[in-house]
């Protein structure tokens, strides 16, 4: 395997990694063993220029390398920024189908920081920023999105402290010229990357993730983080395919519930057909119930008329 050298370092050029990229310990690990890879990262996230960002500080790190349980684990990167706002990072690999839910639950979560004593308007501003390895909103799918809070007629921003962004990785091919000239789109290659031939490519474009390439390198060869990051691989496994096994027993319930649904049609089919041959019979009896009536009437008027006859001393065969 061939070396790329770099500030005395070395990172291999190419093969596959060792850990995905999207794997959500590498990520924290990455962020929180090098500082200049989580400036550079909010640089672009933030559209700030390198001079703009003097301190981001992770406010809730983790041992790394030390186990966890899905209950211990923070997933989110806390990092005051420049000691003036609050960001809220998030890598995530499989679509829970609570993002909304959980994104707003940080951001309320972060904003309510007041001290007692300080004024409402000392609230700092909270970024909530999240990398999907999905798409949100499916019908609406964006590379990078921003939300904020509006008003719904003329769009009069109500306050600049609150605000919501995800970076799509799966939609990078609608990165816009803007999102290029911030390299997010390297950024997002950089996370979907799964060999080392493309990140080479990218570090050789951008300092930070020429960074990122090193720490990673470095990360995975440390054994305890290597373990975890595997134990999340292996987690994300069995989400998969717990997922796959929802969807697989959904389909077979929708399956039978449509098939029960055609029976059930074609049941009703068939007994509106038996109705409308039973309204048919019903129509033919009363016909032939008429029609017996009328041979009925037709008779007593012939034996009348006999009789009338005979009673004039005539007979009725005989006319």
């Amino acid at each position: 395997m061939t070396q790329f050298k770099f500030s005395h370092q070395t990172f291999p050029t190419s093969g596959p990694l060792v850990i995905p990229m999207t794997n959500d310990y590498l990520f924290r690990a990455l962020l929180q063993r090098n500082n200049a890879v989580l400036k550079g990262l909010i640089c672009s996230l933030l559209h700030l220029t390198a001079e703009e960002v003097s301190t981001a500080e992770i406010t809730n790190p983790i041992e790394l390398g030390t186990s966890f349980t899905d209950k211990t684990f923070i997933l989110d990167v806390k990092v005051h920024l420049n000691d003036l706002a609050i960001i809220n990072l998030e890598l995530q690999v499989i679509n829970q189908h609570n993002w909304v839910e959980r994104s707003l639950s940080y951001l309320c979560r972060s904003f309510d920081t007041l001290q007692a004593g300080k004024d409402y308007r000392d609230a700092r501003p909270v970024i909530q920023i999240g990398l999907l390895n999905y798409t949100l909103f499916p019908a609406h799918p964006e590379f990078y999105a921003t939300y904020q809070l509006l008003n719904v007629k003329d769009y009069t921003l109500y306050s600049d402290k609150l605000r919501l962004s995800v970076l799509d990785l799966t939609h990078i091919e609608l990165a816009t010229e803007q999102d290029k000239a911030l390299q997010l789109d390297c950024w997002a290659r950089l996370f979907k990357a799964t060999t080392w031939e493309e990140i080479n490519m990218l570090a050789q474009e951008n300092e930070a993730i020429r960074e990122a390439a090193e720490t990673v390198y470095q990360l995975t060869r440390e054994e305890r983080i290597r373990m975890e990051c595997e134990a999340r691989e292996d987690y994300y496994r069995t989400q998969r395919d717990l997922q796959n096994f929802i969807a697989q027993q959904t389909s077979e319930k929708e399956s039978l519930i449509q098939e029960n649904k055609t029976l059930l049609d074609e049941r009703n089919a068939l007994n509106d057909e038996i109705n409308v041959l039973a309204n048919e019979k019903n129509a033919l009896v009363n016909e032939n119930n008429a029609l017996a009536d009328e041979i009925k009437a037709l008779t007593d008027k012939l034996n009348r008329l006999q009789k009338s006859l005979e009673a004039q001393g005539l007979n009725f065969a005989d006319m």
